[in-house]
């Protein structure tokens, strides 16, 4: 069947990976267009004096130029604004961790930029993503859409795209789903692509880099405040709970240690608690320590940041997180909590973290989601993803 009459537009990111979709798209006879994202533009922010978004644009449309594909560059800086810096700010004030290329793919990819390719006549969006989408064609008349993580492991980005649905991934490409990225270099270097050496992306998604405390500093004011460290044998440990109830029990160990300033001892100074997120180890210019110190809780009411010594400390250790069930995404639709029980699920809390053994339950409002394993960092306003072995099937917020 000929690809020539269906319209593709590729996220052009000015990076290998979608410049490689793109190749591929053109070489099996789609009509592909590219299209570049400008999500921000306040050179205040970045680490150099460079501009990177302009110089992402160049790239992308000098890959553009060289697969012979129309190009064009969207400003979008104006919804991504109010879609995900406004909520980061939001987030951050409240002490919780967004994670903005999740929500850049939700709100922004995969919506905004979505609805502008289908008004320019096109049949799908693909993006230079690590993952894959297959049918399950059980019924012809229900086509469900099964999301499942990309081929080569050490770069699998299903976690980013945890928040899609059906509706989605109907419209959606993932051409390098398939391939290593030692793969997709060697394509891009035998097609003389200008992207192909580039290295990776460590920036905000199609913003690039992004200092982030100068980033936050734009609204979060600097405020000093004390760094207090608790130490691992801290009665706020030892405590501990009595429930002899399962449910009771879950919503116990899912619960975050309200620590207190009386619970430990003041070892320095920081600029705004706001700033800081669990298990965050770098900025606190505190030494002296036989192990590095792990933030282990922040309080942003009365701006004190909490530490531990050491990866193991336990205040940085949990077994149990839960998510509002109101606001569970399902992205298979097929699934749902009654028909989960009887399965083998995974999940990870976090990119490229290794698929956890878990368990989930639902009790009152909440869906709790216990691992068989002790989890580093469990963090509000994360996101956890669960997985039926290689299929992304749900995703939800971290309370």
């Amino acid at each position: 069947m000929s690809n020539k009459n269906t319209r593709v537009v590729v996220a052009l990111s000015g990076g290998v990976d979608s410049s490689v979709a793109a190749y591929l798209l053109t070489q099996q006879g789609y009509d592909v267009v590219g299209i570049f994202m400008k999500n921000w533009h306040d050179e205040n922010v970045t680490i150099s004096d460079e501009c990177p978004w302009l110089d992402d644009s160049n790239d992308a449309m000098l890959v553009a130029e060289k697969l012979k594909i129309p190009f064009q560059t969207v400003d979008l800086s104006k919804e991504y604004k109010e879609r995900i810096i406004d909520y980061m700010f939001d987030e951050y004030s409240k002490g919780n961790t967004p994670n903005p290329d999740i929500l850049c793919n939700r709100e922004i990819k995969f919506d905004v930029f979505m609805d502008i390719a289908i008004s320019l006549g096109a049949d799908y969006v693909a993006t230079g993503h690590y993952s894959k989408i297959t049918t399950n064609n059980s019924d012809v008349n229900n086509i469900k859409y099964e999301l499942h993580s990309g081929l080569d492991e050490t770069k699998d980005q299903s976690y980013f795209l945890c928040q899609l649905n059906q509706k989605h991934l109907d419209k959606i490409l993932f051409p390098i789903g398939n391939l290593k990225k030692t793969e997709v270099r060697e394509i891009a270097k035998k097609n003389n692509l200008i992207t192909a050496e580039k290295k990776d992306s460590q920036g905000l998604c199609f913003v690039g880099k992004v200092s982030l405390p100068d980033f936050l500093q734009q609204k979060l004011k600097k405020k000093t405040g004390n760094v207090i460290q608790i130490l691992s044998n801290s009665k706020v440990f030892k405590e501990g709970f009595h429930e002899t109830d399962y449910n009771e029990r879950l919503l116990a160990l899912s619960s975050h240690t309200d620590y207190k300033s009386l619970d430990g001892k003041i070892i320095g100074k920081h600029e705004g608690a706001h700033y800081f997120t669990i298990g965050q180890r770098k900025g606190l210019a505190i030494g002296g320590f036989n192990e590095p110190l792990f933030i282990i809780g922040t309080n942003t009411e009365t701006n004190e940041i909490f530490v531990g010594e050491g990866k193991d400390h336990p205040g940085l250790l949990k077994k149990v997180l839960k998510v509002k069930f109101s606001e569970i995404n399902w992205v298979n639709d097929q699934y749902n909590y009654y028909n989960c029980n009887d399965l083998y699920l995974n999940a990870r809390i976090r990119y490229r973290q290794k698929l956890q053994k878990i368990s989930i339950h639902k009790y009152l409002d909440f869906l709790y989601v216990e691992f068989e394993e002790l989890q580093s960092a469990i963090t509000p306003g994360q996101f956890v993803a669960i997985y039926d072995n290689t299929q992304l099937i749900a995703s939800g917020v971290i309370c």
